[in-house]
């Protein structure tokens, strides 16, 4: 393998097994361990992989309801908005967006009486203006991620 193109194929590997050693990353790809170990280290310092989580299935732990949150808010409120947001363990992606809404939030609750409560807090911020929630129905794809194109 041209080293080149080990970075993509050492995501790539990663993204097919987050828990594979050094050494079998190595094997697959055809590399020492100390390369692989190397390549990940520069690949974390770039903030290219950013971290190792288990994908949870959240419906499992009883978290059946997903929501998706879109809020109009006060501009000079966005950063704080956001942030407590961001901060709700239940919020699992926040974004800022362009369009109608300012703020996109999707949440896990156990049941619609979690999610209606939490929905009753935001909405007593004077810094909301609007909101517009929407109720998953079925999860056709989620927490997916696409292996990079490797270019020979």
């Amino acid at each position: 393998m041209t080293y080149e193109n080990l970075d993509a194929e050492l995501v790539n590997a990663l993204l097919n097994d987050g828990r594979a050693s050094l050494r079998s990353l190595g094997e697959e790809l055809d590399v020492s361990v100390t390369t692989v170990s190397n390549h990940l280290s520069d690949l974390e310092e770039d903030g290219v992989i950013d971290g190792y989580t288990p994908v949870v299935d959240y419906s499992a732990l009883g978290y059946d309801v997903t929501a998706i949150i879109q809020l109009k808010v006060e501009g000079n409120a966005l950063p704080d908005i956001t942030g407590r947001l961001e901060g709700h363990k239940q919020m699992i992606s926040v974004y800022e967006v362009t369009g109608n809404y300012d703020i996109i939030a999707i949440g896990k609750f156990q049941d619609t009486d979690g999610m209606n409560d939490q929905i009753k807090k935001l909405l007593t911020d004077p810094d909301i203006n609007e909101s517009n929630t929407s109720v998953v129905l079925d999860a056709a794809s989620e927490n997916e991620q696409f292996e990079l194109d490797i270019h020979d």
